[in-house]
């Protein structure tokens, strides 16, 4: 590559294709910042995933200053990821991107997906060190290096990851990036066209008159039906809240839940709120801004409410509730099922995790939580 003082193109700002905005010329410019160590971070999906990785991206920072960070994700968590400060960036899964990432160099690469495409691309990349999930011999998960075998291992043994391990993902990913974990916490940013949503619906439906809004997200996602709770169970605490008449209750939810959430705005007509079920991710991230406190099973909404700093309640059945940190703002409540955690996508007992948990049991926790708010303030 031909070297002259009159371009810059090791600075962060350079974009090669038109001015930076900084600065007219490169030649001795005020705003010059080497880009420093390359990074490139792969993790494509699930959604909870991709925001339970975020944390490690002020770490980078700190222990890689100064560094340019390039993020790969899928199109959703392009979505969630897109008005994140600490990604300078951020790329969404297409065989074109692709194609620009193998041809460039990076100084160092974390994996942290185990699918196959990951996989190949992460192995296909030009960089003299990486970290994570490499493909094996057959092309299926192995790893980069021993502090990723945790991780590996946690996959292939149920007693390890349901019963003995205590570690949060988010300390697993720091684990594997050999870098200390000092409870860093989740880093989501927030559009302000999210934002202005968000105040709309409160002023829209007279949410601001002081008392709590407790967003009920009632959905599990496509994969996980398991986690899924009743609509007798949502129902329930409805009516709990409503009898204490010191907060709102709003629906969250996607297209799926369509049919499940009119079901309890027709039993409950104009006591609680709707949000709609037909809204953009980043419309979605301005209503769970717009709570105060959410409930939901451990799903993409939960993580959301977590990286916003929301007060959650969370309950878990099918899925292992020690690799989910509240930071503090937050109370798990655990199915006490011998079965769980199981994993399984569906389940033929009688009587489930979720059919089992008692709306006064979510209730009692909420309460716990209003009062800790209240002290706080």
């Amino acid at each position: 590559m031909v070297s002259t003082p009159y371009v810059r193109p090791d600075c962060r700002h350079y974009n090669g294709y038109k001015p930076c905005g900084l600065g007219e010329l490169c030649q001795d410019c005020a705003h010059y910042e080497p880009a420093g160590v390359r990074i490139l971070i792969i993790k494509l999906g699930a959604a909870g995933d991709v925001i339970r990785t975020t944390p490690l991206l002020g770490a980078l920072r700190r222990r890689f200053a100064p560094c340019r960070i390039t993020w790969l994700t899928d199109p959703v968590g392009y979505e969630l990821l897109k008005n994140t400060q600490n990604i300078d960036r951020l790329l969404a899964w297409s065989w074109e991107n692709c194609m620009i990432l193998q041809g460039q160099a990076f100084d160092l690469v974390y994996n942290f997906d185990k699918e196959a495409r990951a996989l190949a691309l992460a192995d296909l990349i030009c960089a003299p060190q990486k970290i994570g999930f490499a493909p094996g011999p057959l092309g299926n998960a192995y790893i980069y290096n021993e502090e990723s075998l945790e991780s590996l291992r946690l996959g292939l043994c149920d007693e390890l990851k349901f019963r003995q391990n205590q570690k949060s993902a988010t300390r697993i990913v720091f684990d594997m990036a050999g870098i200390a974990y000092h409870d860093e916490e989740y880093e989501i940013g927030l559009s302000k066209q999210a934002e202005a949503y968000g105040e709309q619906l409160r002023r829209l439906h007279g949410l601001n008159d002081g008392r709590p809004v407790i967003g009920l997200n009632t959905g599990c996602g496509e994969v996980f039906q398991t986690k899924q709770w009743t609509t007798e169970g949502f129902a329930g605490l409805i009516e709990i809240l409503l009898q204490r008449g010191d907060c709102h209750v709003m629906l969250l939810g996607g297209p799926r839940e369509e049919e499940f959430n009119a079901a309890l705005m027709q039993r409950f007509t104009s006591k609680i709120t709707d949000s709609g079920c037909r809204n953009s991710i980043d419309q979605f991230m301005g209503i769970v801004n717009a709570c105060d406190f959410v409930v939901s099973a451990d799903t993409m909404a939960m993580h959301i409410a977590i990286g916003l700093r929301k007060e959650v309640v969370a309950f878990f059945g099918s899925t292992c509730h020690q690799e989910i940190d509240l930071f503090g703002r937050g109370e798990k409540v655990v199915t006490d099922f011998a079965c769980s955690p199981c994993y399984r996508k569906t389940c033929d007992k009688e009587i489930t995790c979720m059919m089992a948990l008692e709306s006064t049991t979510i209730a009692a926790a909420i309460n716990r939580r209003l009062l800790a708010m209240t002290s706080r303030k």
